[in-house]
């Protein structure tokens, strides 16, 4: 069915979209903090979510051009929670996408307002959108609602803290999937969900694509667990070992590596199976959920 997809093309075409999309956002404001949200926002990673939330949309057979603002507020809110993730007071680090992060390049108050500004821009940029869509407006309203909430107490911030809470104690693995499902599967979750609502899914497909999400979302941390452990960070653009040090439960540390691998090839197995029933549209989905967990950073 994925008729020798050519995944790094597609890939790199969105993230094409993406950039220039984001670029232009700030083109006219040189401003401190749009420096600070500039750098971070703009310097590189792999837009995932966003290329999610687009596939999804096609998946479905969506044609809304406007999937692409979504994309670009998705990422925001992204790029927001590493910055808050790297400061000193959570996981300190220095480096991110191989450059130093935010808080090292400018100053811890200014990482953390060009966090929280990214973060309300993203729902500016939703609610704008989504004002200007007519008879349409319900269904922004919706994907603001849903991603508003995976990125919220109950999902992301939920998990930060629970990840923050659990180092230095082993947790069950029931507890850390349900950890991870916060942190990182929530708002990987909404970027699919969001793209398939824009696209005009039906019942079932959303509900599909909501099994497919889940797995991958888990999947996506069971493969960034693996490489903390092994991974190169002349590729990953971060340093390898940092979970070790602060203690942190994770898939290896549980499970070991080996059994690490076949989880995480278990998960892909389950979100391809919920793609079943769709056709060739939902290749770019396919092709994602198999470089989740063969990606090296």
């Amino acid at each position: 069915m994925m008729n020798n997809f050519d995944l790094n093309s597609y890939l790199s075409s969105k993230r094409k979209q993406i950039n220039k999309a984001l670029g232009s956002i700030f083109a006219d404001d040189s401003s401190k903090i749009v420096k600070a949200m500039k750098y971070s926002l703009m310097a590189g990673g792999k837009r995932i979510r966003s290329v999610l939330c687009m596939a999804a949309a096609e998946a479905v057979g969506g044609q809304n051009k406007d999937i692409i603002r979504a994309a670009c507020a998705l990422e925001m809110i992204h790029t927001y929670s590493l910055i808050h993730d790297d400061l000193p007071a959570m996981d300190n680090d220095k480096l991110r996408r191989g450059i130093p992060t935010c808080h090292i390049a400018f100053d811890e108050a200014t990482a953390i307002l060009a966090g929280d500004a990214l973060l309300t821009l993203s729902f500016e940029f939703l609610s704008s959108t989504g004002s200007s869509q007519g008879n349409r407006s319900l269904e922004w309203i919706h994907v603001m609602h849903i991603i508003a909430k995976a990125a919220g107490y109950k999902g992301m911030i939920e998990g930060q803290m629970q990840d923050m809470a659990a180092e230095g104690n082993r947790l069950r693995l029931e507890d850390l999937e349900k950890m991870h499902a916060l942190k990182t599967g929530a708002l990987i979750e909404a970027s699919v969900i969001a793209g398939a609502i824009l696209g005009k899914g039906s019942d079932v497909q959303i509900q599909n694509l909501k099994t497919y999400s889940r797995n991958i979302g888990l999947a996506f941390q069971v493969t960034d667990d693996i490489l903390n452990v092994e991974g190169d960070p002349n590729i990953m653009g971060k340093d390898a070992g940092s979970d070790q040090l602060r203690a942190k439960s994770t898939y290896p540390g549980i499970l070991g590596l080996e059994s690490s691998r076949e989880f995480a090839k278990k998960l892909v197995k389950d979100a391809l199976k919920a793609l079943e029933n769709f056709d060739n549209k939902a290749n770019p989905l396919r092709a994602i959920a198999h470089y989740i967990i063969e990606r090296k950073k």
